[in-house]
């Protein structure tokens, strides 16, 4: 009588962490389906996207080149949403102007989200001087509305698309220091942290491998739920004149230009406040679906 033998390969602790994380990306993308109102900003997030890459293919006209023999057009089959007081057809710039209010929220997201984690990081670490320093610093930015700073900072460079991006991102990057600074305070006392630091680990090690990663889930909740109020700051410069220039077809120049007609030619302006009005719904929406499933003390009454 022979017996079965069955050999079992022991799991390395890289495999094993591997299969940890996916398993944990799985329950993520489960719960997040079941979550609606995420997944309807999510769909919007991504027509966005697909409007900003496909918008040459999908465009029925030429989003710079005027025809004053129609302008004010209202909408109708050649011009699905009207035209502006160019004769410039609205639904084709708000295509195009998609790639700009893409470009705005991407730059400041891997800009002021960044600069904002590594502060709080390391002023929550280090404490003492470093912290009093990085805080007031923090402060200062935060004492002033963001639309106010980011005025001031347009004026002093200049209007322009980048200087709107580097206004936004200047005045962006608070908030983060101060929830990464939060999370610092609380992390930097945990066992794990305490027995890396006896074993010889530097301060900047700590950060970069055991204080910023725990951060980053409350980061990337205030990213989503930021970048609407980005949008409607980008668009407040360009109704103004000191963010994107004619004849960029920026949202927020077009309903400035649109005003003048809001009463009988309404779509000049309103088209374009539509699509700002849908992005942001759609970013605060994605937010809210990403606090509920990455915010531990939700997830823990849930």
């Amino acid at each position: 009588m022979s017996s079965a033998t069955i050999s079992i390969e022991p799991i390395s602790s890289r495999q094993a962490l591997r299969m940890a994380r996916r398993a944990e990306i799985n329950r993520f993308v489960s719960r997040f389906r079941r979550n609606r109102l995420g997944m309807a900003g999510l769909a919007i997030l991504v027509l966005l996207v697909l409007c900003a890459i496909l918008a040459p293919l999908l465009a029925t006209h030429d989003p710079y080149l005027p025809d004053l023999g129609k302008r004010l057009s209202a909408p109708g089959a050649e011009f699905w949403l009207g035209a502006d007081e160019l004769g410039r057809d609205i639904y084709t710039r708000i295509l195009y102007g998609s790639r700009l209010t893409l470009m705005i929220v991407l730059q400041v997201v891997v800009t002021a989200a960044p600069v904002g984690l590594v502060v709080g990081a390391i002023s929550g670490t280090y404490g003492g001087i470093v912290d009093k320093i990085f805080m007031r610093v923090t402060d200062v930015f935060l004492a002033v509305p963001k639309l106010l700073l980011a005025l001031a900072f347009v004026a002093a460079l200049g209007p322009g698309i980048f200087n709107a991006v580097l206004a936004i991102t200047l005045t962006a990057w608070p908030p983060y220091a101060r929830m990464a600074r939060a999370e610092a305070l609380v992390v930097r006392n945990a066992d794990y942290v305490n027995a890396a630091r006896l074993a010889g680990a530097s301060q900047a090690y700590l950060i970069v491998r055991h204080i910023m990663p725990m951060c980053l889930s409350s980061v990337i909740v205030r990213m989503t739920l930021d970048m609407a109020g980005v949008i409607l700051i980008a668009a407040g410069l360009g109704f103004i004149g000191l963010g994107a220039q004619p004849p960029l077809p920026e949202w927020g120049a077009m309903i400035s230009t649109g005003r003048k007609f809001i009463f009988d030619q309404w779509w000049v302006a309103t088209m374009p406040g539509i699509a700002i009005f849908l992005v942001c719904l759609g970013f605060n929406l994605l937010g809210d679906a990403m606090r509920d499933l990455l915010d531990p003390h939700l997830r823990q009454r849930g």
